[in-house]
């Protein structure tokens, strides 16, 4: 089978092939490494290459499976790695210049269960500097595979790009604000910031202790559920999507934002008829508490990080990219009584929210009001949302959220998100094949 064959096939497919003995591991790393040498120049994606690790991996899963162990799902498959999560042997470089790339000791828990499963650690994934700023000058944002003049958002856009580019079908990210499904939305692919504990942070480098997650991107809902499968230990079986009778509520404050572009608005309006016309039961929703979630998550943010980055800063604060260092200053001048008011507003917006829960089973909203831009934007923006528009609330209520694709705007993707209650991620998920299979008339255009 030729490698650009293989770029956009499903774990699904993957292991089938395998099974079949139709495809072997070595073959699938073998043509993510093609594909990765044409197109990453003009991605920038790939903070380090992992190459021998992969293939030596590659051999010994397609050696267990012909020997009839099989580690279920994610047997074989290759999986991209966020550069802050630590995976033995491997360089952490964190987006940054700050100190050299340090040499892991260990796997990051979410590393150790993904070996469990019999994934294949393909390579490290470049990002916005420590997930925070913006991306260092000297290593350059990641591009966008739909158009590279763009950006493929942050700070999980090297996982995003290289999932939406045929690389590999799954990788794995950190949701601060948004970190997973912006990209995802900017990209045309999957992410999911899950509950908030639900995938453990041990060996991953913290930002916000009270905002922090990570969680899965890939190209459908059915590979995502897979791939939380295994980064949480907990099951998530769907079964054939159904919309009929779900109660859908478009979140106003997101919806009939003036910040939406026409084009996001219209796509909006298109995918929320789709969604009725295949038995859904869609109506409006106010949670008046919403126009506070991004001022307040700042307000946690901004000294949680620069707790964290105060060593760092000590040590060789010229090291950071401007932006980044300036958010580490700002951070430092934060007020003790608006951080604790800002802790006290989270658990208010939890409570209103899980309160939405009684009126309706899933929360829905345009991703990012605007497709991929050609530069990742600030991370404030003055008297504005900007692309935390949607995204910002569930990190701050913990709630599991996930952008699905949902059009274009005739060039660029656009995403919707949907949000569900407190630790119902299973369900959510199952409420996002739903939808995905709603809006099935959209095809994502080919990269190959």
């Amino acid at each position: 089978m030729a490698p650009d064959e293989i770029a956009f096939m499903s774990v699904t497919e993957l292991g089938r092939a395998y099974r079949a003995g139709a495809l072997s591991p070595v073959d699938v790393i073998s043509a993510s490494l093609q594909r990765l040498d044409v197109l990453e120049p003009s991605l920038n994606a790939v903070a380090q290459r992992l190459d021998a690790s992969a293939i030596a991996e590659a051999e010994t899963a397609a050696t267990e499976l012909r020997a009839g162990k099989d580690r279920g799902p994610l047997h074989g498959i290759p999986v991209a790695i966020k550069d802050l999560i630590e995976v033995d042997g491997a360089l952490t470089g964190y987006g940054s210049k700050v100190r050299l790339p340090a040499l892991a000791s260990a796997d990051a828990l979410l590393i150790k269960r993904l070996r469990e499963a019999g994934a294949i650690i393909f390579c490290k994934a470049n990002l916005l500097e420590y997930a925070y700023g913006i991306a260092h000058p000297e290593i350059g944002q990641t591009n966008n595979p739909h158009d590279t003049g763009r950006t493929s958002g942050g700070s999980s856009g090297g996982s995003a790009a290289l999932v939406a580019a045929g690389i590999v079908p799954l990788a794995t990210g950190t949701d601060t604000g948004g970190s997973i499904r912006i990209p995802a939305s900017y990209c045309g692919i999957s992410g999911l910031k899950p509950s908030f504990d639900l995938v453990p942070l041990d060996g991953v480098f913290p930002l916000s202790g009270t905002l922090d997650h990570a969680g899965p991107l890939a190209r459908d809902v059915t590979d995502t559920a897979l791939l939380l499968e295994a980064l949480s230990g907990r099951p998530m079986p769907l079964t054939p999507p159904s919309l009929s009778g779900v109660r859908i509520g478009a979140v106003r404050f997101h919806c009939a934002s003036p910040e939406l572009t026409p084009a996001v608005a219209a796509n909006l309006v298109w995918a929320l008829e789709r969604l009725a016309a295949a038995g859904a039961i869609v109506k409006p929703i106010d949670i008046p508490e919403l126009s506070r979630a991004n001022s307040e998550l700042r307000r946690i943010i901004l000294p949680e990080a620069s707790v964290i980055h105060s060593p760092l800063y000590s040590e060789n604060p010229a090291g950071y990219a401007p932006r980044t260092k300036a958010q580490v200053e700002a951070g430092f001048e934060a007020k003790a009584i608006d951080y604790l008011r800002a802790q006290n507003f989270r658990v208010e917006l939890r409570n209103a929210v899980e309160a939405a829960f009684g009126e309706v089973d899933v929360l829905i909203g345009p991703s990012v009001p605007f497709p991929s831009p050609v530069k990742d934007p600030e991370f404030t923006e003055d008297g504005e949302e900007g692309e935390m528009l949607s995204s910002g609330f569930a990190n701050m209520t913990g709630q599991p959220s996930l952008s699905v694709p949902s059009g274009t705007d005739g060039h660029l993707p656009l995403g919707l998100q949907l949000t569900g209650p407190l630790g119902a991620d299973h369900r959510l998920l199952q409420l996002a094949l739903g939808v995905e299979a709603a809006l099935a008339a959209w095809r994502k255009p080919s990269l190959a």
